[in-house]
């Protein structure tokens, strides 16, 4: 789920101090409140995202595959202004579309609370924008190897996977990778995908996916539900993959993540006081915030309630030991 709950505390990052400063640039965000950390938070896999890096002093580093090349961005919110540095050939594709990722095209004054619980989080977190990253891959690719398993098995193959086949970013900071060029992804080998806890299932899904990167790419640029179409034409990406997706890349403020294991039992619980809500229960109870029913459900995460277990945790799985 995107975004689910707050962002954990930054982590030391090692900075090369011979590195040559990267090209700049300066956004200032509407009026109102501001929070970085939530607005990029989403495109974190696990604490220890090798593509991903929030650190103590609130600067958060990305690195990304653009379709100039690879690239590293720092974002820091100082002051009334969000200021960005890059490296690498696609510094300036990422700086160009700053504003894009910063949540500029987001509207959160469309959004109307319309439970108490909603308000309360909204007032507790007022800093919330949705971000869109405009780069499907990325987002695609993670959101597939989280599928039909606990977060913690699919950080951990994230992290395989990019540590092995993808690239140390450019700019100065030591141990942050680009993920793996759709080429890469399709030469990895499928004892590679097992030893990474991989089957064949999920690894085949990435396989079709980045056989047609390019068109994928161009969802980007449709609307949300467009372009999760676009994507559910790849067998093994479902509606849930897709909204993950264009949650991220697209903007997507209505785009629910229909088939989750937790999230309809978490709305049900926040909204009604319902534990036991399936998906049909879940979008009744969220047809209020019509076109506005994923910063809802980002509200509802955020208040951090849960309904209490009734049974034990998702075992986590180890495929490599079959």
């Amino acid at each position: 789920m995107a975004g689910r709950f707050a962002q954990r505390q930054g982590s030391a990052l090692r900075i090369r101090p011979t590195a040559v400063p990267g090209p700049r640039r300066r956004w200032t965000p509407p009026e109102g409140p501001y929070d970085l950390g939530l607005v990029v938070g989403p495109l974190r896999r696990g604490p220890a995202d090798p593509t991903f890096r929030q650190t103590g002093d609130g600067a958060v580093w990305r690195a990304s595959r653009t379709p100039a090349g690879t690239a590293t961005i720092r974002l820091v919110h100082s002051g009334d202004a969000v200021e960005a540095e890059a490296w690498g050939e696609g510094a300036d594709w990422l700086l160009d579309r700053l504003p894009q990722l910063l949540g500029e095209s987001d509207d959160p004054a469309a959004f109307v609370p319309r439970h108490r619980a909603v308000l309360a989080a909204s007032r507790r977190r007022p800093g919330l924008r949705l971000c869109r990253t405009g780069l499907v891959l990325e987002a695609l690719i993670p959101s597939v190897l989280e599928q039909k398993v606990t977060t913690i098995e699919a950080y951990r193959s994230w992290r395989t996977l990019v540590r092995r086949y993808g690239e140390p970013a450019p700019g100065p900071a030591e141990g942050l990778y680009v993920m793996p060029a759709p080429r890469a992804w399709a030469r990895i080998p499928s004892w590679e995908w097992h030893k990474a806890n991989v089957e064949e299932k999920r690894s085949s899904t990435i396989l079709r996916a980045v056989r047609v990167a390019a068109r994928l790419e161009e969802a980007a640029a449709m609307d949300p539900a467009a372009a999760a179409g676009r994507l559910q034409l790849i067998t093994g990406i479902g509606p849930w993959t897709a909204a993950e997706v264009v949650q991220r890349t697209n903007g997507a403020a209505d785009a629910v993540t229909v088939g989750d294991l937790h999230l309809p039992g978490i709305v049900g619980h926040v909204l009604a006081g319902e534990r036991d809500a399936d998906d049909a229960r879940m979008l009744e109870l969220l047809a209020p915030y019509a076109g506005q029913r994923h910063r809802a459900v980002r509200l509802i995460l955020l208040s951090g309630r849960t309904p209490s277990r009734r049974a034990p945790r998702m075992q986590v799985g180890d495929i490599t030991t079959w």
